[in-house]
């Protein structure tokens, strides 16, 4: 998928996001043209397309995996970012079960 075929975030992701995205020292800018979080230069959350990302270790990371709707996160056909994973509508739309999630990938960054 090339960068023009890329589709802006929803409205509600946005603001999951922006609800989700902790206080200092994490930062917001955007990334791709997507929102995203970074710590100390690192990114550890950020939106592509219809979905929420995150960077996590690898306990947390294939916890998250087990779950139905996450996935690996693959920006594009066959490039696979190995750490990132998709995170699944239900937890985005629980702000109180997204938290902790949220919370694993700051520290991990």
């Amino acid at each position: 998928m090339e960068k023009g075929e890329w589709t802006k975030s929803p409205a509600g992701l946005v603001a999951a996001f922006e609800a989700a995205l902790p206080g200092p020292p994490a930062l917001s800018r955007p990334m791709f043209g997507y929102p995203a979080g970074f710590v100390n230069g690192h990114l550890f959350m950020s939106l592509f397309q219809d979905f929420m990302v995150l960077r996590l270790p690898d306990g947390p990371r294939a916890e998250l995996l087990a779950m139905e709707g996450a996935h690996v996160f693959e920006p594009m056909a066959g490039r696979p970012m190995k750490e990132y994973v998709a995170v699944p509508p239900a937890l985005v739309s629980d702000p109180a079960a997204l938290e902790p999630w949220v919370a694993q990938a700051l520290a991990y960054a």
